[in-house]
């Protein structure tokens, strides 16, 4: 039985031409710990699959089911319960806030969590100190170079100690030398346990993926 299990996912959207199938009958499995790469043209479904996996985005149709939880049976409130305590997100645009440093970066996914001020610091300078860039959490986004700027992404994302990480063209922005850094940065994640599934358009990103899963106009080639 997978950790992550995809069956039969369908995602359509209407338009005045009719309806267009973003995703049709995709299948797959996903065992907890493994890192998987998704790649696949611009347009080919990407992007719609890992938010279907995110939680965010409700398929047409098929179902999925993460550790035995089928995510889409959930009502809104237990779906965005079932985020926050799964799931890591890491975006290719980095998505900080500018006018917040570092560290407070890092600790927005913790507002919601019960605990004191200075424990919820202690799990940030913690994941900071995981993508070594402790020393920069009192800095603003643009006093941070972009290879930093995905640092704090990730770690914005393992705050939490989430079980599944899901990263969008995590390397999309970034100079290959960079890029390579980010990557072991995030198998290193892989190795201590983190179930990764990673979107790219980078072979060599999807070098470090233990498996890759191809996407062409919308279903999964084989």
């Amino acid at each position: 039985m997978g950790y992550i299990v995809a069956e039969n996912l369908c995602k359509h959207y209407g338009n005045g031409n009719g309806v267009v199938a973003a995703i049709s009958e995709i299948s797959f499995q996903i065992k907890s710990g493994e890192f998987v790469g998704i790649m696949g043209e611009s347009g080919a479904g990407k992007s719609t699959l890992l938010a279907i996996m995110g939680a965010m985005n409700a398929p047409t149709a098929g179902s999925l089911t993460v550790d035995e939880i089928d995510i889409y049976s959930l009502r809104p409130e237990q779906r965005a319960d079932f985020r926050r305590e799964f799931l890591g997100f890491v975006f290719q645009s980095f998505h900080l806030i500018p006018y917040l440093t570092v560290i407070e970066n890092v600790m927005l996914p913790l507002a919601t969590v019960k605990a004191r001020r200075q424990d919820k610091q202690a799990m940030a300078r913690e994941a900071l100190s995981q993508v070594g860039l402790l020393d920069k959490s009192h800095r603003l986004p643009n006093q941070i170079s972009g290879g930093e700027k995905e640092r704090v992404a990730i770690a914005r994302a393992v705050v939490n100690e989430p079980p599944i990480l899901l990263a969008d063209e995590p390397t999309g922005n970034l100079d290959t030398k960079t890029s390579g850094e980010i990557m072991q940065l995030l198998q290193s994640l892989n190795a201590g346990g983190t179930t990764i599934v990673m979107v790219t358009h980078s072979h060599e990103s999807a070098g470090y993926a233990s498996r890759i899963l191809q996407v062409s106009d919308g279903k999964l080639v084989e």
